[in-house]
């Protein structure tokens, strides 16, 4: 028997993600119940922080995509007010949430990632775009990989198969933030690994292989059923499976993130993974990645959910007075 009363799912926000997130937190909202916890879903708007105040939950389940659900801004609030959360703290969201810089603390470690050239609107405007462009393909070869340096959901994202594709490319880009993130693209397998700590350190869920119909995984393919094709468990060797694993727990571990991560990657054709990026609060609906490899495992989503809560309510929630 759970010793939770009162949780909360947050969903919604103010993000391009808000329609993801809010199917998301329907789902973990539905799976909780089913345990029989009694859950409250709300969205994050002036009533919030009342609401917690006059009526404190044991526990948080963000389910805030993109934005403020994963940069760390909301998980500091909820630090101030002492409220316990499910995942990553705020320091840790947001370098996980920066792509330029969550590569960077991967590749300390030793882990390979696409070589890349991180570029502000600013810069692409000032310096020439054209000019800046044609650079950026000498450099990185052709094809590429588009994307925002921050947020999700492969908005703003593009594969550029052609040097006049790129401006376009650019333009859809920066519709979406303020800074480019250009990669070199790998060809092969895109796999998706969950990690879990539910108390014995992080463990690296079955892989999760992605097959677009389009062959790339956007905005679309990743939530209109029917689009993508999954398998669950991927379709690679046991040597490349075990390296995808362990390059997601490597890059959970690396990151400092907590109880729940994603890390996106690429088996190029020789069965050795790239890490593309890495997710502090994956998507939880009936397309995600998370609740599949959940079940691939044997496992129950609304158990891992409440795991993780009663792990969260369980830590020091004591709000630093220095910050009040």
């Amino acid at each position: 028997m759970s010793d939770l009363s009162h949780v909360l799912v947050l969903a919604g926000g103010l993000s391009y993600e808000r329609e993801v997130s809010l199917r998301s937190g329907r789902r973990v909202s539905e799976v909780l119940r089913a345990t029989g916890i009694d859950v409250e879903t709300r969205d994050t708007d002036a009533s919030l922080v009342p609401a917690m105040l006059a009526d404190r939950p044991d526990a948080v389940f963000v389910t805030l995509h993109g934005g403020a659900g994963e940069d760390g801004a909301i998980r500091s609030v909820l630090e101030l007010l002492g409220v316990p959360y499910v995942g990553a703290d705020p320091d840790a969201c947001r370098v996980a949430f920066d792509k330029p810089t969550a590569k960077a603390v991967v590749r300390s470690v030793g882990l390979r990632t696409p070589e890349s050239v991180t570029l502000p609107k600013e810069t692409f405007h000032d310096l020439g775009a054209s000019a800046v462009l044609a650079r950026i393909v000498d450099h990185l070869g052709l094809p590429l990989f588009v994307k925002p340096a921050r947020g999700g959901s492969a908005l703003g994202a593009s594969f550029v198969r052609t040097a006049e594709e790129l401006p376009a490319a650019m333009v859809g880009c920066f519709a979406y933030g303020d800074t480019a993130l250009v990669e070199r693209y790998v060809d092969g397998v895109e796999v998706s690994v969950s990690v879990v700590d539910l108390g014995e350190g992080p463990v690296a869920l079955p892989p999760v292989e992605i097959v677009p119909d389009e062959g790339v995984y956007d905005y679309a393919a990743r939530y209109t059923a029917g689009h993508t094709e999954f398998f669950a468990p991927a379709r690679l060797s046991p040597e490349a499976a075990a390296a995808c694993a362990e390059m997601a727990v490597t890059a959970h571990t690396a990151l400092g993130l907590r109880d729940v991560s994603r890390t996106d990657l690429i088996v190029d054709a020789d069965g050795l993974p790239h890490f593309l990026e890495v997710n502090v609060a994956p998507g939880m609906t009936e397309t995600s990645l998370l609740p599949m490899a959940v079940e691939v495992a044997g496992q129950d989503l609304g158990v891992l959910c409440r795991t993780l809560l009663e792990r969260a309510a369980h830590r020091s929630t004591t709000p630093d007075p220095s910050t009040l």
